[in-house]
């Protein structure tokens, strides 16, 4: 097998196993485009970048690359290999690794969920980063079209209520225009600050009060005494908002938004002292039941309009956050809950496990 790339005019990038190739240093001089697309990145980002900052887990690639070039030694084979690009979602894959005799390096990824018996729980992940890598490459056009359009509006409205949605029209391009960023060159997650969840749930209010008009009535139920959050307001304004949405579409008359505090909260295997519990309440039709065990997968939606990408995203928000996203619904009352702890230190002391309220 040799390692030099194809030559001038070969059509690698019509083959669907992705491929990369390295030079005697061990950094990327190209890929294909299944390469490219696999790892979530264009494939520009990934020319000159060292090929063994892709290991997710372990060391054994940087181990491999470290030995001295023998062709004679032929292509060895390295079962799930873990890559990702500057700390992406890790892909998983049997690859083989060959190099020539002056040190070059041909990287061959078989992405494991193309194997009969692969782990199911990394299809999904997969199946979900596709779906969205394809839809931001939609989004990206439209949305270069709002915020040329909100610029507009803003030069020529007055002071007053006009502004202000223009001016919110312009705040929601722009995290969306992030977003897809993020999608289609994933980076490393943003860490989380403190912040006030009512002042997202105001911008989920706001949001809402555009999209639906005086069509619903929005609840406000706060506990104003609750602490600051550690987290990523976008992420969180985004997962509430699809929640909103949802209800919205399913014909919600009322929508109430509530947060209380929460003692002695169990998250997956953890026991918080203290967590916010955030409900989104409505009146419209209810969750159908050919969906109850299926609503929080990816690609599923009860509409047939609808991406089927909403809840998933809210639940990995919830995720991301240390927290949890669960629901029950009938016709006419549909509750979806949002747990999510706060910070150890902003968690006063009689709200500790067992101690008694003053």
């Amino acid at each position: 097998m040799s390692v030099a790339p194809p030559p001038s005019g070969f059509p690698f990038d019509s083959l669907t196993t992705p491929l990369a190739w390295a030079d005697a240093d061990g950094r990327i001089r190209d890929c294909n485009l299944a390469f490219a697309r696999w790892l979530g990145v264009g494939r520009r980002r990934l020319i000159d970048q060292p090929l063994a900052a892709l290991e997710a887990e372990g060391d054994v690639l940087r181990s491999a690359l470290r030995q001295p070039g023998e062709s004679s030694e032929g292509p060895f084979r390295v079962r799930r290999l873990a890559l990702a690009f500057l700390g992406g979602e890790p892909r998983f894959a049997d690859a083989w690794l060959s190099r020539d005799v002056d040190g070059g390096v041909l990287l061959e990824a078989h992405p494991v969920d193309e194997f009969p018996g692969a782990d199911p729980t990394q299809a999904m992940p997969l199946a979900l980063a596709a779906a969205l890598r394809g839809l931001a490459h939609e989004l990206r056009n439209p949305l270069a079209g709002l915020k040329g359009a909100a610029q507009l509006l803003a030069r020529r409205v007055g002071p007053g209520e006009p502004r202000e949605l223009v001016a919110l029209v312009e705040t929601e391009v722009a995290r969306l225009a992030a977003l897809v960023d993020q999608l289609l060159s994933p980076v490393a997650p943003q860490p989380h600050r403190p912040l006030n969840i009512h002042g997202v749930l105001e911008q989920v209010l706001r949001l809402a009060e555009a999209d639906a008009g005086w069509a619903v009535r929005m609840v406000r139920d706060y506990d104003p005494s609750l602490p600051d959050l550690s987290g990523d307001a976008d992420r969180l304004t985004q997962a509430i908002w699809n929640l909103v949405r949802n209800a919205i579409q399913a014909g919600a008359a009322n929508i109430t938004l509530r947060t209380r505090a929460a003692n002695g909260v169990r998250i997956g295997d953890a026991v918080h002292a203290m967590a916010l519990r955030l409900e989104v309440v409505d009146d419209g039709r209810g969750v159908p039941d050919d969906m109850v065990e299926q609503i929080f997968l990816p690609l599923v939606s009860g509409r047939a309009d609808g991406s089927g990408l909403g809840l998933a995203l809210a639940q990995q928000v919830a995720r991301e956050h240390r927290g949890a996203l669960v629901y029950r619904s009938r016709p006419g009352h549909t509750v979806f809950t949002l747990q999510l702890p706060f910070p150890a230190d902003d968690v006063p002391q009689f709200a500790d496990i067992g101690a008694p309220l003053p």
